[in-house]
């Protein structure tokens, strides 16, 4: 009898043990497990949209919001579009000669330094303002996010996150402008506010369901895969954008599942010492995230 009691509290526990590990809390002390035995500070920000379960850990933390502050600049740059201040199809004349908003002075972008490197080749020469938003969403261009966000107005594109909700993005600026870096004039966010923004997208709930089909789809283009994509199923898609400096990497968006259900995942880091071991555990976390979503339905 109580050698029967011992398996029935064994098998009791064993049920509770593996409860918790699909349980929200337990995957949060996992992920916070994980990131403890790394150097740097990171965000974790998770939201099943057919569940409503959210995973949030330092969510409220301000990071250098490196290249994902270009996503909030193509939602201003589809929300003028739709009021009819311009055309996707209209051309800009592709120029590298920028206004610090310090003081008005111009700098110029180095070829160098950006990612996508063909639009300084072409400088002169016209582009679209879609073509320039896929450049800028797919490979990172900081010539094409320097000429939307000239074109759009930054205190625009803070307007409009306000307007979503999304209360700590600050976007005051284009890239490179070393004036503005000196005085500390940065393009900030904070995992929740990324989180915020992506599940509306995701509910088609920006600008209009056209446009937020729109912006998913060159978001699904996104050419570096290194932290969210990398230890998923080939047959799961994701729509993100990344975003790295010098000891910091990001990566944010949604996850599309084969079977139609979606989830939103932000992860920013910084202060890091060691950047590959942190992008290794980011996609470890996002790899877990994964199974705790599938886990769910």
């Amino acid at each position: 009898m109580r050698y029967t009691c011992k398996i029935i509290l064994l098998f009791c526990m064993t049920i509770l043990s593996l409860s918790g590990c699909h349980s929200p809390l337990g995957i949060q002390e996992e992920i916070t497990n994980l990131l403890q035995q790394q150097q740097g500070i990171f965000a974790v920000a998770f939201k099943d949209l057919s569940s409503g379960k959210t995973i949030l850990i330092n969510e409220h933390e301000v990071f250098h919001a490196a290249s994902t502050m270009k996503t909030p600049v193509m939602i201003e740059v589809y929300k003028q579009a739709a009021e009819g201040k311009f055309s996707m199809d209209d051309s800009l004349e592709l120029k590298n000669t920028f206004s610090s908003i310090v003081d008005g002075s111009t700098y110029q972008l180095s070829a160098t330094d950006d990612s996508e490197k063909q639009l300084y080749g072409q400088l002169g020469k016209k582009s679209t303002i879609a073509a320039l938003v896929y450049d800028m969403i797919i490979v990172s261009s900081n010539l094409a996010t320097n000429m939307l966000i000239e074109k759009t107005g930054a205190p625009n594109v803070m307007q409009t996150m306000r307007q979503l909700g999304a209360n700590d993005i600050q976007v005051l600026r284009g890239v490179e402008d070393t004036k503005a870096y000196e005085q500390g004039l940065n393009n900030t966010t904070t995992a929740y506010d990324l989180m915020i923004i992506f599940e509306k997208m995701a509910k088609e709930e920006i600008v209009n369901k056209q446009a937020s089909k729109q912006m998913i789809n060159i978001l699904l283009n996104q050419q570096f895969n290194d932290i969210i994509p990398a230890m998923l199923p080939k047959n799961v898609s994701v729509a993100h954008k990344t975003g790295n400096i010098t000891g910091v990497q990001h990566d944010s968006g949604i996850v599309l599942l084969p079977d139609g259900r979606k989830y939103v995942l932000v992860l920013l880091s910084k202060q890091l010492t060691d950047t590959a071991a942190a992008i290794k555990v980011m996609a470890n976390i996002s790899a877990i995230l994964y199974r705790f979503a599938q886990a769910g339905k």
